[in-house]
């Protein structure tokens, strides 16, 4: 049950570690920040199967820039004082915010509107976007190592490359390197890269931002410095990987390249047994054991409704 006030977020434990903010709470913490984002502007940031509309994003996009911007604000302090301290002049380490959820919640398209907010927030800024899907073992690899059932998961990721990546991003070094990945292919583009070049700001996107290993001495949200969870309920989660599967195999899986282009000739009831299949044996199970256990390590935590809009949200204190 939420507060009747609009005012004050709710607790709904005396000891939890988050305060919880309605819609309405949530949008008022954007006081009188502007939109500047056009409907123009928000559409090539939606994802394949989602329908976000302005409004979504001055609910909850704004007052979560707005208060990333506080955060960064006083990181920026922060480096001043130990710059002060060491009486040196060491290069701004770029601010980074990660952003986790389960396979089609809309963890890319969070992370496209965050970095076009913040990109112009309150002035011009730096503001790369690195998916970690580039960091995972190439298909080939994956193959010899009987991971093919498996991807998505921990073990399918090249972890130390992706931490050293961090490393050299935290370290100030310029244009570092970042594979990029197909999903049409369903494999690491070989030669391609994207190349990160000090920004002021990094977003990181993944299923595994949050996730921490066995026997790693070295985690990925070492070098966050605020992270999101993007939330769904798993039957809604499903709901929306069924439909962005059928919407592939009228699209995508016809490219001739495309590596699930076995897919295209399935008939709509076949395509969506299928769906549930890898739903369940590789999604769902990924989510339960690996992504679903990170949530509350997050900053933030935004849980969607069925219209993909954001019902409900945790900053922690």
């Amino acid at each position: 049950m939420m507060t009747s006030s609009t005012h004050s977020p709710h607790l709904t434990e005396n000891h939890s570690p988050f305060l919880i903010f309605n819609r309405q709470q949530w949008a008022e913490l954007r006081k009188s920040v502007p939109l500047q984002l056009t409907e123009q502007d928000l559409k090539p940031l939606l994802g394949f199967n989602e329908d976000l509309s302005l409004t979504e994003v001055s609910t909850i996009y704004l007052p979560l820039a707005r208060l990333i911007n506080y955060y960064i604000e006083e990181n920026l302090r922060r480096q001043a004082v130990l710059n002060r301290f060491l009486g040196g002049n060491n290069p701004k380490v770029p601010y980074i915010i990660s952003i986790a959820g389960s396979v089609a919640v809309g963890k890319s398209t969070s992370a496209r509107i965050l970095q076009s907010l913040l990109s112009n927030w309150p002035q011009s800024r730096k503001v790369d976007l690195i998916t970690t899907d580039g960091f995972l073992y190439p298909l080939n690899v994956l193959q010899e190592s009987n991971l093919l059932q498996k991807k998505g998961f921990p073990i399918s990721y090249d972890t130390p490359k992706l931490i050293k990546f961090l490393a050299d991003i935290k370290s100030g070094k310029p244009n570092v390197k970042a594979p990029i990945y197909s999903h049409l292919t369903y494999d690491i583009i070989p030669n391609q890269f994207n190349i990160v070049d000090q920004p002021n700001i990094l977003i990181l996107e993944g299923l595994n931002v949050l996730q921490t290993g066995n026997r790693a001495k070295t985690f990925v949200s070492d070098f966050v410095d605020f992270s999101i969870y993007v939330d769904a309920d798993e039957k809604l989660l499903q709901e929306w990987y069924i439909r962005r599967f059928l919407k592939f195999r009228q699209s995508a899986f016809n490219d001739p390249n495309a590596y699930f282009k076995h897919y295209a000739n399935l008939s709509e009831q076949e395509a969506i047994t299928t769906a549930k299949q890898i739903w369940n044996n590789i999604n769902g199970l990924n989510l339960r054991e690996n992504i679903l256990p990170t949530r509350e390590r997050a900053n933030l935590i935004l849980t969607k409704g069925a219209d993909h809009a954001v019902q409900l949200v945790k900053l922690k204190k």
